[in-house]
């Protein structure tokens, strides 16, 4: 073989490996350009140039190579990268204690359409998965899409690598239900190709957000949130979950913030999941929950709307303080650079973030000389799109492998 003919092998080869991290810098907005995919890829305009145009031939991403100028700016303009509309999804399922819900998910995080959510979950974890894998597979023989694979977020943690649900304590599975395995027959099953994933809700509205939302360019990003019941945490480190060595980190909803608080399921007492959920907040407000809507919507709606009443108010201070306690001790064990809180930990941090921040630099080691921001989740439905994430993984670990 001559040296010329190596030479183009050679600059292929570094082409179709480049392909991966290209896909992920455009799926998550850092490449808007191609100039700075010229640039994070660290390779020539011209290797840049022919695997955004690989990529597009793919049907993942679109090249514009006429972009308008901005006003004043010099010189021609860069050809703008963006994820393809119509391309592949991604089917998502979420399950919760009020219900579930199925959704196809694109590139770049974009919901492209759901399924009405069912407002009750059986105990029977089969006839569940069947019924939301279903809801996704009417979403895409409406669509008329492609899929890459589906992907599930449950209310419980996920041990690997057997994936069963270990601590479903909000609906009513058996404990060390095999969720994987069952959602992964009632895809194939469905007809729906492509890989079947499973993992716990908040990990996976943590790896959302730090790709799309409120967690990007985090290096270390601690996210607590609050789903329809408890408490879930989960910690990403530069751009990957730490699940720990078996699936089961940051159980943080088990955290005792008031040791003489409400007994938890765990079999403790004042626990986070516990003390600053939904319905934690309803009881201290004096409210009597109801059965028309979730707890998490009827909480969040009367922070919103009744925030000036005397018992709405003390009972928002008391969540606040329970939460920073339990936030202060996470920050000082895990040191993270950002703290982002999703459900009624959102809407709590928005009523009064100079109470919660405040809670939290008291009581963390170096919070008086400069705390970790705390902010709030920014995307909608972040588990679902999390779980699409799942999904998505294989296609930019290797675009030309996973689309064969």
């Amino acid at each position: 073989m001559n040296g010329k003919s190596t030479s183009t092998r050679t600059k292929l080869e570094r082409g179709r490996s480049a392909l991966g991290p290209a896909l992920e810098l455009v799926h998550t907005g850092r490449a808007p350009t191609r100039a700075v995919l010229t640039s994070e890829l660290g390779v020539t305009r011209a290797t840049a140039g022919a695997v955004a145009a690989e990529l597009e031939a793919l049907g993942l991403i679109k090249v514009d190579s006429s972009p308008g100028s901005a006003a004043g700016s010099q010189g021609r303009p860069s050809h703008r990268l963006s994820v393809r509309d119509g391309g592949p999804v991604a089917l998502a399922a979420q399950v919760h204690s009020d219900g579930f819900r199925a959704a196809l998910v694109g590139l770049g995080g974009r919901i492209v359409a759901t399924a009405p959510g069912c407002v009750a979950v059986m105990a029977d974890p089969a006839q569940v998965l069947g019924e939301v894998v279903e809801a996704g597979a009417q979403l895409l023989r409406e669509s008329g899409l492609r899929c890459v694979g589906a992907g599930l977020a449950v209310p419980s943690a996920v041990a690997e690598p057997e994936g069963t649900a270990l601590n479903p304590l909000h609906i009513a599975w058996p404990a060390g239900a095999p969720v994987r395995e069952i959602f992964s027959a009632c895809v194939r099953a469905a007809g729906i190709p492509g890989p079947a994933f499973t993992a716990n809700d908040v990990n996976l509205a943590a790896l959302a957000e730090h790709r799309h939302g409120a967690g990007r360019g985090a290096q270390h990003l601690l996210c607590v949130a609050t789903g329809h019941r408890g408490v879930g945490g989960a910690l990403v480190l530069d751009g990957r979950l730490h699940s720990g060595s078996s699936g089961l980190a940051l159980e943080v909803g088990h955290l005792t913030v008031n040791p003489e608080g409400r007994p938890c399921h765990c079999g403790g007492r004042g626990c986070l999941d516990v003390e600053t959920d939904p319905l934690a907040f309803l009881t201290a407000a004096r409210r009597e929950p109801g059965p028309e809507e979730s707890l998490l919507k009827q909480s969040g709606d009367l922070l919103r709307t009744e925030y000036g009443d005397p018992d709405v108010r003390a009972a928002a201070e008391e969540l606040i303080d329970r939460l920073g306690l339990g936030l202060a001790g996470l920050v000082n064990i895990l040191n993270p650079d950002r703290v982002i809180l999703g459900g009624l930990h959102r809407d709590l941090l928005q009523a009064d973030p100079e109470r919660l921040r405040a809670v939290v630099a008291d009581r963390s080691l170096w919070g008086r000389s400069g705390s970790v921001p705390i902010l709030s989740c920014t995307l909608d439905h972040n588990s679902l799109v999390g779980a699409a994430e799942m999904a998505w993984q294989p296609v930019l670990d290797d675009p030309l492998a996973a689309l064969a």
